[in-house]
């Protein structure tokens, strides 16, 4: 699977990346063969690897993201090679781009001149990138600096086109990256900018960018620690959450699921794609519940909470498993837990005894209301 992520990494940012009007990238394939005729050392391709994830990113865009891109992203181009554009960049640019152009050729019409096309506007806008770009010191081209890059260039296209000087627009954020606040870029600053920043009095910054913001993290992780949640390996869903706090939320909670599926529902009747009735599946029991009833007839059921995996226990010291029969429970207090998707719900049983069975084994998944243990009522024992 590494080897399948490794060959395809490139195809997917190709295909699933620009989601609005534009060009897609060139096929990895292009700009391997392009890199190996000037001479650097590229590794071969695994090409068995490469087509299983193209089959796969194929699959995810017939099933889901083919509902959300526009139709102009559907053919390969070889117009991004030159500015080097990564896929993110490249579609928030173009619909920016689209509606610069209204404002462009309102300036055109006023002066008497023809309106510009949006693949011209397009083609002075790579231009402008590959202007830009290493002038401003080579920031990664990487959110959030691939949208200050983006901004740089597109204001100074529209400002160049009204017949003002490049750089005349140039937002804090950006004058934050440039003055070093964000750290040290990978390039030199073109004279022209230096120059720029002395006539504003702005000031660089040589020290760690770190140091005027308060570590915010221990805020998140108790917050994690107060829902229940687990940091994730590396600590990747903690720094998720600390990023997209709302959005991480909605995820947790199911809210964006849901939302999800009604606007793919949407976005598929619009594109009269066939209806999908989604259907209970009905299964056979794992057990037969009347004969338990019969064998103990006092037995009490202990059901699921919620849908979820069913922890029985939470041991990190030994093998967790399922209560064994004759185990004490009591009344109220948890005997186990089902993860759900926002946490974890506690397993109760109704009535102080002990445990007959166990019908769902540690780390099964279970449905809400379903039967996965029974319990014999103290009073029976006595």
């Amino acid at each position: 699977m590494l080897e399948v992520a490794r060959a395809g990494a490139d195809y997917l940012d190709v295909a699933v990346e620009p989601l609005s009007w534009g060009k897609v990238h060139p096929d990895v394939i292009t700009i391997r063969e392009m890199m190996k005729a000037d001479g650097f050392l590229v590794k071969d391709l695994d090409m068995d690897a490469y087509m299983e994830v193209r089959r796969l990113t194929q699959k995810f865009i017939d099933d889901f993201l083919g509902y959300w891109i526009n139709p102009a992203n559907a053919k390969m181009s070889s117009l991004l090679v030159g500015c080097g554009l990564p896929g993110g960049m490249m579609g928030s640019m173009m619909a920016d781009l689209k509606g610069f152009q209204n404002a462009i050729n309102a300036t055109e019409r006023a002066n008497g001149r023809p309106e510009i096309s949006l693949d011209t506007l397009m083609v002075k806008l790579f231009q402008e990138v590959e202007y830009v770009w290493p002038r401003l010191g080579y920031p990664p081209l990487v959110t959030p600096f691939s949208q200050y890059v983006k901004n740089t260039a597109l204001m100074n296209l529209l400002n160049t086109l009204n017949g003002k000087p490049r750089w005349t627009t140039i937002d804090k954020d950006t004058w934050g990256m440039i003055l070093g606040k964000m750290g040290r870029l990978p390039g030199e600053l073109a004279p022209e900018i230096v120059e720029l920043a002395k006539e504003k009095g702005l000031e660089f910054y040589n020290g760690n960018p770190q140091d005027p913001y308060p570590d915010e993290l221990p805020k998140f992780r108790q917050m994690m620690k107060d829902e229940g949640w687990d940091e994730g390996q590396d600590q990747e869903e903690l720094f998720e959450f600390a990023m997209h706090e709302r959005q991480y939320r909605d995820y947790k909670s199911g809210i964006a699921k849901q939302r999800f599926n009604t606007e793919l529902e949407d976005l598929r009747k619009k594109a009269g794609a066939p209806i999908v009735v989604t259907r209970p599946v009905v299964e056979t029991p794992k057990f037969d519940a009347e004969e338990y009833s019969r064998k103990y007839p006092h037995a009490v059921a202990v059901q699921s909470p919620a849908k979820g995996q069913v922890i029985w226990q939470l041991d990190v010291k030994d093998d967790s498993s399922a209560p064994v029969a004759g185990t004490a429970v009591e009344a109220g207090k948890a005997m186990g837990y089902v993860q759900t998707n926002y946490g974890l719900e506690e397993i109760v049983p109704a009535v102080d005894g002990l445990v007959i069975e166990t019908m769902t084994r540690q780390g099964e998944k279970a449905v809400k209301g379903e039967i996965i243990a029974y319990v014999e009522p103290k009073s029976q024992k006595q």
